[in-house]
């Protein structure tokens, strides 16, 4: 780097170097020499670092620290000025070599600059986010040299211009299909958020554009604001808008309530000024907060830029502390030039002065996107309630129609409806698209609004789903486009357990073994609801057949769930609803399935996803529960047919297959013009092993909500611990009921004509039938077994044992042979020990329904050089029975 500088710091953020990481430094082999403002002239040589030519700046050990004259920072080029830091205080200080490399990879690639970049903040002390455009990274002079024209495009994957109100209502100005969102308030108790967490995955299939979720200054609800953006963005997958207050916020509160927001994947903010507290009378701004809202939009843009979109009131029938239209106007107009982008407006139910209002904001030159509020009318004593305290001129004619039947709540809803769904057409008739409804945290007024105006998906006209899946809105995942089919009916207990990955799979599923699922034990995961709550729902079964009834009764819509499955069927299902009904009522418990689909349209009502014009498909599927005595006779089955793969697996892990163990087998598949082929869902090993822990345990749960020793516990804990689950793909996507076909005559049989007797600890007996699969090396009743840990660095250690034959026995009973891999390459086999005392282990421990108890990990450490890559759960000296 060559230049005339004057003397000043140079700070240079960078994720991978404050991690510890040298992924930033590449071999580009070429050289940029390009002009920049200021006289000043770079020569970027990629394929060198100046970490190893010496040019140390302000690293942060704050070794080699070396200070340029006249050189403005580095960041100040490859970010745009308002996202550029102010003071070299305000970061770590960090090696040159970055920017250098950043730079590149920005000349380099048409993707993301670095996938670790969405995952947080720039390390600035302000978090600061990044820009998300490779071409918005770069400092205008850059963009204005000979080096723009090798740039990629102004485009990328992931971009917040879709999250963004504004968009979501110009595309429904753009298309003339109206849309609408809802608001709800945080609930003061814990239970009222479960709540209202279940009634907002209801009301997500009414299909809103975004929720708003409104702000309680201080205190707890002001922290369950931004808790309940984030569950409604990561879990839900609603696009959320957070209400934002100067009432009882300091800055340093409004910058923390900023930072969660976008942590948690929103990009849209509502700015308010905020009603006075409880105990005040008159309204006060706090030593170092807002006065205004316009000063919280102007605080919100100069420190975001346009990470967020910002929302701000409209009065059309003026506010508490201020009647005069006039003012209120000039106060709207002010906060729009200070960077909102959208209004939302108080609640009216005059709509013909609601459209004079919006003409006189169009004088004024606002052009920004107007969003009328709705309250829908529940009761007749709310409706007056809420219009009172809002200060709501009502129509004569609607109180001569609501006041002779004002004590019949549902009459009242029912010509209530009728009224705001008579407003709300005017309202889209002046050119208004978008309406935002006022829910008060229910449900039934404010969908009776929207079927009497139609606006409900039906069939013919069902919401519009970019994937198979409900997608997560968290930051870094919104890119995320591939996951295993097992979550398919455990959407919350799937992101939970991922939320901690680096990366989310994007265009293919990658390495399974590279990230670890997360613990069981995370709140969320189990199974829902309380044990008497689960009871009623789902009874308390004596027999297998009782079981089966509850999983028909769930098939039948009768029960909205099933410990394995926390939303009631769609009509996905309706192609195999019967012949999954004959299935459970022989005893083969399914737990997840779905239709095998030959090329549908992307638009079509039930199974359709993505964009129009394209075609989607999926191999049939299903997994199921089931006994040992049909188990074998099904794997016979399966491994005669060549175009249906399997994974079967016990409680304890026992894992028997024929599919492809190293690669993932895509069941979901779409087709669309312009782009590649979209592999959704996936079937792969090494998740389903991760998924069988969790099945098992939630089986596990529901025994646990009846009374120990009852009948009920008694049989629903011996199916979890001696039945197989087992899932099969039929790769032949034609076919639409081969596998049914397959399965036809398998009928499991109740307990009490059964033979075989509990296994104890947990084992299961291998019963031979008729047709059951023959072993590789041809041994009647031969098994695979198999079990894997995987460590923290993404490692994993596996152990595979098989049955020797019959005449190979000791005192103890029948001996195995055993091999161990570490990420799939064998480091033992056939008795030769790696381990000291592995010998008497192996003797002890791996006999006949036996399994390892322990390890010891100093062995794993040095003979494996695992080292501090084992999980800190392992490290106690003993390695726990896996």
């Amino acid at each position: 780097m060559r230049a005339q500088m004057n003397e000043t710091e140079v700070f240079l953020p960078h994720p991978a170097v404050a991690q510890g990481r040298d992924d930033h430094l590449i071999d580009g082999g070429v050289t940029l020499t390009l002009t920049l403002t200021l006289t000043l002239t770079l020569t970027l040589t990629l394929q060198e670092s100046w970490k190893t030519r010496g040019a140390r700046v302000g690293s942060s050990t704050g070794k080699g620290k070396r200070v340029w004259n006249s050189m403005p920072p580095v960041s100040t080029y490859l970010y745009p000025p308002s996202l550029s830091p102010t003071s070299p205080r305000s970061v770590t200080f960090l090696d040159l070599s970055t920017e250098v490399a950043h730079l590149g990879r920005c000349c380099k690639i048409s993707k993301l600059l670095l996938p670790s970049y969405l995952k947080s903040p720039i390390p600035f002390k302000r978090d600061v986010p990044y820009a998300l455009s490779q071409r918005d990274c770069l400092h205008p002079a850059i963009l204005a040299s000979p080096l723009a024209a090798i740039l990629p495009p102004k485009t990328s994957t992931y971009t917040t211009a879709n999250m963004h109100i504004k968009a979501m209502l110009d595309e429904s100005r753009r298309t003339g299909e109206p849309s609408f969102s809802f608001e709800y308030f945080p609930p003061k108790t814990a239970q009222g958020v479960q709540n209202l967490y279940d009634r907002m995955e209801r009301m997500y299939h009414f299909g809103p554009k975004f929720i708003d979720i409104t702000w309680g200054a201080g205190g707890r609800i002001a922290e369950l604001t931004c808790e309940m953006v984030l569950q409604a963005q990561s879990i839900y997958g609603l696009e959320t808008c957070m209400h934002l207050t100067c009432t009882d916020m300091g800055l340093e509160k409004v910058n923390d309530a900023l930072r969660k927001a976008y942590k948690a994947g929103c990009t849209n903010i509502l700015a308010l000024r905020g009603d006075p507290p409880r105990e005040q009378e008159k309204w006060e701004a706090t030593d170092d907060g807002f006065r205004y809202a316009k000063d919280l939009v102007k605080h919100i843009r100069a420190t975001y830029h346009d990470h967020f979109d910002i929302g701000v009131a409209g009065y059309p029938e003026g506010c508490d502390d201020n009647k005069d239209e006039e003012q209120l106007l000039d106060h709207l107009k002010e906060k729009v030039d200070m960077g909102a982008t959208f209004i939302v407006t108080q609640m009216f139910y005059d709509g013909d002065n609601f459209v004079r209002w919006v003409g006189k904001v169009r004088e004024r030159g606002i052009t920004v996107p107007i969003i009328p509020g709705i309250m829908p009318i529940a009761t007749y004593s709310s409706f007056l309630r809420r219009a009172k305290h809002m200060n709501c001129k009502v129509p004569e004619e609607w109180m001569a129609a609501l006041e002779p039947i004002k004590n019949d709540d549902v009459a009242v809803r029912e010509v209530g409806k009728g009224l705001v769904a008579e407003m709300c057409r005017k309202i889209v008739a002046a050119g208004i698209h978008h309406l935002h409804f006022y829910t008060m945290n229910l449900a039934q007024a404010t969908r009776m609004v929207l079927e009497e105006l139609e606006w409900m998906p039906t069939s013919d006209r069902p919401v519009k789903h970019a994937l198979p899946w409900k997608q997560s809105l968290a930051h870094g995942r919104r890119e995320e486009d591939v996951r295993p089919i097992f979550w398919k009916g455990r959407n919350k207990s799937y992101v939970l357990r991922t939320q901690d990955w680096d990366e989310f799979p994007n265009g293919r599923w990658g390495d399974s073994r590279s990230p670890a699922f997360g613990e069981l034990d995370a709140y969320g995961i189990g199974l829902t609801g309380t044990n008497e709550q689960n009871r009623k729902k789902w009874g308390e079964p004596k027999s297998v057949k009782d079981i089966a009834n509850i999983f028909v009764r769930y098939l039948e819509t009768e029960l909205d769930s099933l410990p394995w499955s926390e939303a009631p069927l769609t009509s996905e299902a309706d192609p195999i609803r019967e012949e999954l009904i004959g299935l459970n009522k022989r005893g083969l418990l399914t737990i997840n399935s779905q239709p095998a689909v030959d090329g549908v349209k992307s638009t079509h009502p039930v199974h359709g996803w993505g964009p129009a014009n394209g075609y989607v498909y999926q191999k049939a599927y299903l997994e199921l529960l089931v006994h040992p005595d049909v188990y074998h006779e099904i794997v016979a089955r399966v491994e005669k047919n060549p175009d249906m793969t399997y994974y079967a697996t016990t409680k304890n892990g026992n894992l028997k297959y024929n599919a492809s163990n190293d690669s993932p087998n895509a069941v979901t598949w779409g087709v669309f013009p312009g782009k590649e082929i979209v592999q959704p869902t996936i079937v792969e090993g090494i998740s389903f092993m991760a998924w069988k822990d969790e099945a098992f345990r939630l089986g596990i749960d529901w025994a646990h909500c009846f009374e120990a020793g009852s009948p009920s516990r008694t049989l629903v804990e011996r199916i979890m611990n001696e039945w197989y689950l087992i899932n099969i793909v039929n790769n032949d996507f034609h076919q639409k009921t081969a596998l049914f076909d397959l399965l036809e005559g398998l009928e499991v049989k109740e307990y009490s004509d059964i033979s075989a007797e509990p296994q104890t600890n947990g084992a299961v007996k291998e019963q031979q039938t008729n047709g059951s699969a023959p072993t590789a090396a041809g041994k009647r009743g031969s098994t695979l077994f198999f079990q894997q840990k995987t460590f923290s660095s993404g490692m994993f250690l596996s152990m595979a044992f098989k049955r020797q034959g019959e005449e190979e026995t000791d005192r103890k009973g029948k001996q195995r042979s055993k091999c161990i891999y570490l990420n799939d390459t064998p480091i033992q086999t056939d008795h030769k020990f790696l381990f000291p005392n592995e010998k008497k282990m192996v003797r002890e421990n791996y006999t006949n329904n036996q399994r390892a108890r322990s390890f010891n990990t100093v062995y794993l450490q040095s003979q494996i050089n695992l080292g501090s890559t084992v999980s800190s759960n392992y490290t106690s000296g003993v390695f726990p029975t896996w």
